[in-house]
């Protein structure tokens, strides 16, 4: 599940959909459940945003104009993506996973007929906190290019493809307490080291003395 927003031309609104592919069958063009699309910049661009399931099988989403009985003149394909995320959201300050990898692509200054492909590779994430409760969500790493497709008829209407994989490794956090050993072998560190850097300032400082008597008694005589 993931939600994603892409600026495009407001006249491409009523045609830019959501395709959905996968390898257990599942063909969807032209989703619109859960999803949405605002006008911005005085109908310049649009935000489009949805959420939806996906299979845990090899496949992919994209946002197109395939579903569009009229195909628009000029395609605009630019986009900027804030966010896209599967799964729930690990609600821990001590994470920093890739769980919003390709939040903040930006692709304004990208060829408006090229199509856009973000190749994913979806890892599980399972954090254990100390109770032993376990949360799961999903980090991905992600790759990407753009082109300008044609075949025998033409130009290939641009589109921008997320086509993912999972991973077959899973990353585990467990949180655990400090052992007791732990935290007096760190304080034991502490003072030896405290009587250590105090020792080889005394030693400096007797040295200096030493030395200043010396040069003293040397001026006397």
């Amino acid at each position: 599940m993931f939600p994603s927003r892409s600026p495009c031309k407001w006249a491409m609104l009523r045609v830019v959909g959501l395709d959905i592919q996968d390898e257990m069958g599942r063909h969807e063009v032209g989703h619109i459940d859960n999803s949405m699309k605002v006008q911005l910049n005085n109908g310049y661009g649009c935000r489009f945003e949805g959420k939806f399931s996906i299979n845990k099988v090899p496949g992919n989403f994209h946002v197109s104009t395939h579903s569009a009985t009229a195909q628009p003149q000029n395609p605009d394909m630019t986009h900027v993506i804030h966010k896209l995320a599967f799964g729930d959201k690990l609600q821990v300050q001590s994470v920093q996973g890739a769980f919003n990898a390709l939040g903040g692509a930006n692709k304004l200054e990208s060829n408006p007929l090229a199509s856009h492909d973000y190749i994913l590779k979806i890892v599980p994430t399972v954090y254990e906190d100390m109770s032993g409760k376990q949360r799961f969500s999903y980090q991905y790493t992600v790759a990407n290019k753009e082109y300008v497709a044609y075949s025998h008829t033409g130009r290939i209407i641009p589109a921008i493809w997320f086509r993912y994989d999972l991973s077959p490794i899973t990353v585990k956090y467990t949180e655990r307490r400090q052992p007791v050993y732990r935290f007096i072998t760190t304080i034991c560190a502490i003072i030896g080291g405290t009587f250590t850097v105090a020792g080889i300032i005394d030693s400096c400082i007797f040295t200096a003395s030493e030395a200043w008597k010396k040069i003293q008694l040397g001026k006397m005589s």
